[in-house]
């Protein structure tokens, strides 16, 4: 090996473990602006139940009472699966992170990091699955209660 190839194969080992980074990086991105839509989601889920709450405690009739009762019990579950996919798409995100870290730390160290890297990556995938699930049931949930039109 020439002195000009030793002193470029550092810079090609960080231009090839950037080449690997690059779809893990795009996959954090869309896990973020996800995350960002779930607790747009989640905000608006507390603000209705705040809003609830106060009119309950000056609800006049048991029935006005029971009907805000069933609907906050509605937005508490929503909240729930908004709460899951929030964690498991955060968990997601950091074994993400960590799959780059380890393809740099590969590619200085020289160690074969191919099955760590490989289990953290499914395991990222099986995590905003669980995210992905999550939310598709609290928008069905939010969906099932709306009352559009006359009843």
């Amino acid at each position: 090996m020439t002195p000009i190839e030793i002193a470029l194969s550092p810079v090609a080992n960080i231009a090839h473990a950037i080449e690997l980074s690059v779809a893990p990086v795009f996959l954090l991105s869309g896990i973020g602006v996800f995350l960002g839509v779930l607790t747009q989601r989640l905000a608006r889920v507390i603000d209705r139940a705040r809003a609830l709450e106060q009119r309950q405690e000056h609800a006049s009739t048991e029935t006005e009472h029971t009907s805000i009762d069933r609907e906050l019990r509605l937005l508490a579950r929503r909240a729930r699966y908004i709460n899951r996919a929030v964690t498991s798409s955060v968990l997601s995100a950091i074994a993400v992170a960590l799959v780059v870290a380890l393809i740099f730390l590969s590619e200085f160290l020289r160690f074969p990091l191919a099955a760590p890297v490989s289990l953290l990556f499914i395991g990222a995938m099986l995590a905003l699955l669980f995210g992905l699930v999550n939310f598709l049931i609290e928008v069905r949930v939010a969906t099932q209660q709306l009352r559009i039109g006359k009843h």
